[in-house]
């Protein structure tokens, strides 16, 4: 069994009950949930907007391979409205991110592994540090609580009451 680790997000509707729907789904098409973050409100990153987002991470244990783990988070995405349009960043009812397989690392055109981005977000890095602060990324060789304190990412990000 791999241990993954999954950031999901949401700035449009009710972002709460977005969350909540998509931890329904992937506990129910992939199983395996062991921990959620609390849910965590941030500044859109990486483009502007009037909205918020409501973020969390999440770990759980599966055999699936990486692609094909990923087409089943895809399809939650689709099935809760997501919608994609275009290149770059905009808002959206639904994203799930895979952060991390196991320690493995994979540069595929449709995934790459350890996310890429994951250590320049604050809105990743604070609920990630929350479940798995000691975890040790396979690249750089830093603890998740490490990552998060050396961010250059300053951008607020609170945990939601």
């Amino acid at each position: 069994m791999n241990l993954i680790y999954l950031s999901l997000g949401s700035n449009l509707g009710n972002r709460k009950q977005h969350l909540d729907e998509a931890l329904k789904l992937i506990q129910s098409k992939i199983g395996g949930i062991e921990s959620v973050s609390r849910y965590y409100e941030s500044e859109p990153w990486g483009y502007s907007s009037a909205y918020r987002f409501c973020n969390c991470c999440l770990s759980l244990r599966t055999t699936m391979d990486p692609l094909h783990l990923m087409d089943l988070l895809l399809e939650i995405e689709q099935a809760l409205g997501r919608q994609r349009e275009g290149l770059g960043y905009s808002d959206r009812v639904i994203d799930i991110d895979m952060l991390l397989y196991g320690e493995s690392r994979l540069n595929h055109p449709r995934l790459s592994l350890p996310h890429p981005s994951m250590g320049d977000r604050r809105f990743v890095l604070a609920p990630l540090a929350e479940i798995a602060p000691e975890l040790i990324h396979p690249v750089t060789g830093n603890s998740i609580s490490k990552m998060l304190q050396v961010c250059a990412d300053q951008s607020e990000v609170v945990p939601m009451p």
